[in-house]
């Protein structure tokens, strides 16, 4: 009885004994670790080898961090778990942003062609501040003039003025060939996952429709239209690439169900359409949404792809049009704002599949 006390009291005071034996050893290797990193760039400074080897030592000193990072991991209680992977989430590209920085200014890589966060960061305010009277566009249509447009021209002017935007052209296309391919994709992907003579029918042919380079089918989407530079082929082009990875995800997301749940929903007496909505759909709702993640990236590829080719806005536009007049700054930082929109989209599309599956919470 005493030493179950004695262990619970030992375990609400903080870790058991061998843990904190294990914690104590962490804590040596972290500091041994850290002191060998220091000692390794002391070293080459010292000799003179420093830049020469400057690559070798930045991977060197990486291992050492994986490992510091590793040895942190083991001593993080459980209720301090979710903070410790947020840090790592994103103190690591923050780290990168630092080291590409301090490789810019010591001259480790070519300011010219790869320039420092600090310079794509102006060239992205200025984008974002500067609009273009050649081209009557901006990045984010400058919403700050929102006020002053409604009160002179009502939301006419207000919509004239979102108009202008890159972003919002991009992600209005995104928007609406995502809807317009997923939403046919999972029906079918369902018919296709219970019904096999379906499935046979049209399983090869979106087998080698799904291998074709999306972009490469655009000129024959653009015959379709009677505008081939309108915003339909965009749309269509991205519709189509969502249409068919929607179709193939959820195919498997219905065949993968496992089979107890199908045979409980017949022994309750559901009917086809209980099923449907009480078994099959959310059972195949996590492949679904794994689909949907696949998808909205394969959408933001497809259409920015296609803004390099044939467009006059949206953010491959203004990417494309910047590499094209050398200037590297604010092409990384139209590459940075579709990094951006990829990672809004994405957190987007979690906190929908949060609230659809509440049960996997």
């Amino acid at each position: 009885m005493t030493e179950i006390s004695s262990g619970k009291l030992s375990e609400h005071n903080g870790a058991p004994p061998d843990a904190k034996d294990h914690h104590a050893a962490d804590r040596r290797a972290i500091l041994m670790l850290l002191a060998a990193a220091v000692a390794l760039h002391v070293l080459l400074a010292v000799t003179g080898l420093w830049r020469p080897l400057a690559w070798l030592a930045i991977v060197g000193s990486f291992v050492i961090l994986v490992i510091v990072c590793e040895r942190i991991g083991r001593m993080v209680p459980l209720r301090g778990r979710a903070a410790y992977e947020r840090t790592l989430a994103f103190g690591f590209p923050a780290l990168v942003l630092l080291l590409w920085q301090f490789a810019g200014d010591y001259g480790l890589i070519n300011p010219t062609w790869f320039p420092q966060p600090s310079r794509i960061a102006a060239g992205l305010w200025d984008m974002t501040v500067r609009y273009d009277r050649f081209s009557e566009t901006s990045l984010i249509g400058r919403p700050w003039l929102i006020p002053e447009y409604l009160a002179r021209d009502g939301w006419a002017g207000v919509w004239n003025l979102l108009s202008e935007s890159h972003v919002l052209a991009t992600l209005g296309r995104v928007f609406v060939g995502f809807v317009l391919g997923a939403i046919p994709g999972i029906l079918l992907g369902v018919v296709m996952g219970i019904n096999q003579t379906v499935r046979l029918m049209l399983d090869t042919t979106l087998s080698a429709v799904y291998v074709l380079p999306k972009i490469a089918i655009f000129p024959i989407v653009m015959l379709i239209f009677a505008n081939p530079f309108g915003e339909g082929p965009k749309i269509l082009v991205v519709a189509l690439a969502v249409f068919i990875l929607m179709t193939i995800n959820t195919m498997a997301g219905v065949r993968g169900i496992e089979k107890v749940y199908l045979m409980a929903g017949r022994n309750y007496g559901a009917n086809g359409w209980q099923m449907m909505r009480h078994v099959i759909i959310p059972g195949a709702m996590p492949v679904i949404f794994a689909g949907l993640r696949i998808a909205l990236g394969t959408a933001m590829i497809v259409i920015i792809s296609v803004e390099f080719l044939r467009a006059k806005q949206g953010v491959g536009f203004i990417t494309f049009y910047y590499w094209e007049v050398l200037n590297p700054e604010k092409m990384y930082a139209g590459l940075l704002v579709v990094m951006m929109l990829g990672v809004l989209l994405t957190y987007g599309l979690q906190a929908l599949q949060r609230r659809m599956m509440p049960w996997q919470r």
